[in-house]
């Protein structure tokens, strides 16, 4: 199957019934809607240039034109670049440029950024939603595509360097869709999903694409609101969601209500729930919490099932892979590790992305000996259950955000009075982890001449989505360094105190 055919197909089996709920404007699309909307919006595409295989970025807040877009170019074959909406000029020229995008669909709130770097970029129109969709026509025009065909090049930060661009194919999204559908949660018509992370992320595109597998509705959130949260899981009846990273914990912080058990709630899937706050989430609300793993470069991986739930909440464990894969932890030449051992989490099947865009060495040391390897450390029992436990990736993660390391460091080293830039991890209680950057103006500490950190971080603001700009600095003479005259970050990490010395541009003082 392809997402196309997923679109017709509910259009034809649930016609009336209502696929989307936009909570933040109220409006509200049937699967027919959405069928007929997405055949007009990819005629208007077409009409002003847009063929197949080309790459048209994206970048919209969550609002209907997101998803309708995003089905309108696999209809016509050609390839959604979202960019993520707090891009700025130096990581979304790089997207624009790395992804040869050739249009690019955006809010007006966005146009000045995209038209000030449109020179650097292949970008040939820059399309305002709203005209876009002022004119459309209706049309009794059928599409059809192929399963390997690429629908997203969809960027991640990776271990080093800039983000990378994941090829994914409609088998992809179908592989996904539909392994949800027919095994756990087993999302069916009668369900109502809501998510709450921005369009240009992964989460809501998959979502999208449950939903029309499953006749699910889905409820789109404006964005992720911890105060408010359950009062819109009530208000819709949802049944089933989706969330990671801090959420669960920014959840469980707001006020105790006698309407907290009070909803329809029948599971939740969550992405590294905290372990020792599983079992309290699970009485607060009284709905079971099922851990789930996967990466935007191969989809839904791994999942705890109804079955294994129970015995094992709070424990970490991540459950079983999914019918279309298979896990392996092996050891650093590709064996695999006696059960119990840790090792390095490889994982193979069919619907995993194609590889990385114009990235051809990325792609191969990814897929080495046939399998993809995650970067993580996992173990696996005698039951075939996974358990996480850590990552050997050089990337921060910040309140649910994958943040290179390697990226924070090139914005740095525009700055010109940097010589020389490293960027780690800090532990935070809050986030999980917090960026430190470490900073040598010109070979000499900060006296008070110079650029300050406040300065700095202003930089990075200009040049970096806002959750990459870094919380703590340490001005430095000088950073250790390798024999290949890489910095030791090694020799950073063993700090006794990684805060000592340095500014927190949350406190606004040095510490």
């Amino acid at each position: 199957m392809t997402l196309v055919d997923l679109v017709t197909e509910a259009a034809a089996r649930w016609p009336a019934k209502t696929a989307w709920i936009f909570d933040a404007t109220g409006e509200r699309f049937t699967f027919a809607d959405v069928e007929a909307r997405s055949s007009q919006i990819a005629v208007a595409l077409r009409e002003l240039g847009v063929e197949p295989g080309d790459r048209v970025a994206v970048m919209l807040r969550n609002q209907p034109e997101f998803p309708l877009v995003w089905l309108a170019l696999a209809k016509l074959g050609a390839i959604l670049v979202p960019v993520n909406t707090g891009y700025r000029e130096f990581d979304g020229a790089h997207v624009l440029t790395h992804s040869g995008a050739r249009f690019a669909v955006a809010a007006d709130e966005f146009l000045e950024l995209l038209t000030k770097i449109t020179p650097a970029t292949q970008l040939e129109r820059v399309l305002p939603v709203g005209e876009l969709t002022a004119s459309l026509r209706e049309t009794t025009e059928t599409f059809s595509t192929e399963p390997e065909r690429p629908v997203n090049i969809q960027y991640t930060s990776g271990t080093t360097g800039a983000p990378k661009g994941c090829v994914l194919p409609n088998r992809y999204w179908t592989t996904l869709a539909v392994g949800l559908a027919t095994d756990f949660p087993s999302i069916a018509d009668d369900d109502i999903m809501l998510t709450a992370q921005p369009f240009h992320y992964i989460d809501p595109q998959w979502n999208v694409a449950l939903g029309l597998a499953s006749g699910a509705t889905l409820v789109v959130l404006d964005r992720f609101h911890p105060s408010t949260f359950w009062s819109k899981i009530r208000e819709y009846d949802v049944t089933w969601f989706y969330c990671l990273g801090l959420m669960p914990a920014l959840l469980l912080r707001q006020p105790e209500s006698p309407e907290d058990k009070q909803h329809k709630l029948r599971a939740i899937c969550a992405s590294a729930i905290p372990r020792d706050l599983h079992a309290e989430l699970e009485a607060r609300w009284g709905v079971p919490w099922f851990e789930a793993f996967g990466m935007t470069e191969t989809g839904g991986d791994i999942r705890m099932s109804e079955e294994d739930h129970d015995a094992l909440v709070g424990t970490g464990c991540l459950g079983r892979p999914s019918r279309d894969r298979e896990v392996m932890i092996a050891d650093e030449v590709g064996n695999p590790v006696p059960r119990g051992e840790t090792g390095e989490l490889l994982i193979r099947g069919i619907g995993l992305m194609h590889g990385y865009h114009e990235d051809p060495e990325a792609t191969a040391k990814a897929f080495t000996g046939g399998w993809f390897h995650t970067g993580d450390l996992a173990s696996m029992d005698a039951e075939g259950r996974v358990y996480y436990v850590g990552r050997t990736k050089d990337m921060i993660r910040r309140s649910g955000e994958n943040v290179s390391a390697d990226e924070v460091e090139r914005a740095l080293m525009l700055h010109p009075d940097i010589r020389l830039a490293a960027v780690i991890a800090v532990p935070d209680d809050l986030r999980g982890e917090e960026i430190k950057a470490y900073v040598v103006l010109g070979g000499t500490v900060f006296d008070g001449t110079g650029s300050s950190p406040e300065e700095l971080a202003e930089f990075c603001t200009r040049k970096l989505a806002y959750f990459k700009v870094p919380r703590y600095w340490a001005v430095v003479e000088s950073l250790p360094m390798t024999p290949s005259e890489r910095v030791a970050k090694g020799e950073l990490r063993k700090a006794a105190d990684p805060l000592a010395g340095t500014y927190d541009r949350t406190v606004k003082s040095w510490l």
